[in-house]
């Protein structure tokens, strides 16, 4: 298949493809204040691999994944994708850049033109792109819909209402991956759908990951997908992020308290962990992201909060390798 865009390059560190530095969403609010539902956030994600976003809803995770896109610009900080900074791009160079960078957002139903045919759905991205005849759109969108699961023949005409929300989320990633993209954002695909239909959309995001090359990032609330399907894992709160570390390491031994607590709550068939304590239960309500507590956001509801907490917002520290922590006293210290 003929590619719409040259080969995407990586940052200048070694196997870094997107990097987000400093990123911080504000939006107004009354009385001419305004609230960070994503403050000062950074992190890496490298080629080839998936990045697990975690964390409570109103934490600033689906935000985070459209502010990477521009959808709508953060207001501050810089996300870099390969040799491009995106916050700096406006006009034609934006669009060419986001080529290679698509998302699957949350509700597979309302993300579909009700209007529009599948077939038409697929192929709107190439048609906007440009520079694609309607012959090679043809074959494009039949390949995609035929790495989703969908019989071309049988599903073009068909219009949104027609098909179940699973199918619909396989429509949306097939509109994703249609234009070739190198890094793809899943906005909780799987969230909306049965037990048994999810199993099915993650099989094939990592059978459409291998297939295309993806790099991606998966958003979700839900911890039991996240280890599923990610290499890595970033636990957010309050727009913060509080841990970032290999999937299995986080899983084993978390180091931050509000990541222990969310551990806790999954349940479990085997043996309890060595955080499956009443140490991890949280208690007190979650504060109010337009006036969150001062220092770590955490502290108001964290078993191990001291004075210092108040006092300083914690830094992110690397505590092992790959294991990097923002708080004054992480677990087994």
């Amino acid at each position: 298949m003929t590619a719409m865009h040259a080969p995407l390059k990586s940052s200048d560190d070694v196997g870094v493809l997107l990097q987000v530095r400093d990123l911080v969403c504000s939006y107004p609010i009354r009385g001419n204040r305004s609230f960070n539902a994503v403050d000062g956030i950074s992190f890496d994600v490298h080629l080839g691999e998936t990045l697990g976003l975690v964390g409570e809803s109103g934490c600033g995770k689906s935000t985070t994944g459209r502010a990477i896109i521009q959808l709508p610009r953060p207001s501050a900080g810089s996300v870099r994708l390969g040799p491009d900074d995106l916050t700096s791009l406006r006009g034609d160079a934006l669009r060419m850049c986001r080529r290679q960078l698509q998302m699957v957002f949350q509700d597979p139903i309302s993300s579909l033109n009700p209007r529009r045919s599948c077939g038409d759905i697929v192929a709107e991205p190439l048609r906007i792109a440009g520079g694609v005849g309607e012959q090679q759109i043809r074959e494009k969108v039949e390949r995609a819909l035929e790495t989703v699961g969908f019989d071309p023949a049988v599903v073009w005409e068909r219009r949104p209402h027609q098909f179940s929300g699973g199918q619909c989320q396989r429509i949306s990633l097939a509109r994703a991956i249609v234009g070739e993209p190198k890094f793809l954002i899943c906005d909780e695909p799987v969230s909306s759908l049965d037990v048994s239909v999810q199993a099915q959309i993650l099989n094939l995001l990592e059978d459409m990951k291998a297939s295309y090359g993806l790099t991606m990032i998966f958003i979700s609330h839900d911890l039991g997908v996240i280890k599923q399907v990610s290499d890595r894992v970033a636990v957010m709160y309050l727009g913060r992020l509080c841990e970032l570390a290999p999937a299995d390491a986080l899983y084993s031994r978390p180091r931050h308290p509000y990541t222990a607590a969310l551990l806790a709550c999954v349940p479990r068939v085997d043996r309890p962990t060595d955080y499956d304590n009443d140490a991890t239960i949280l208690e007190g309500e979650l504060p109010s992201p337009i006036d969150p507590p001062s220092g770590c956001r955490f502290r108001t509801r964290c078993p191990r909060a001291r004075s210092e907490c108040a006092q300083a917002v914690p830094e992110m520290r690397e505590l092992a390798a790959g294991h990097r922590v923002a708080c004054h006293f992480p677990l087994d210290s």
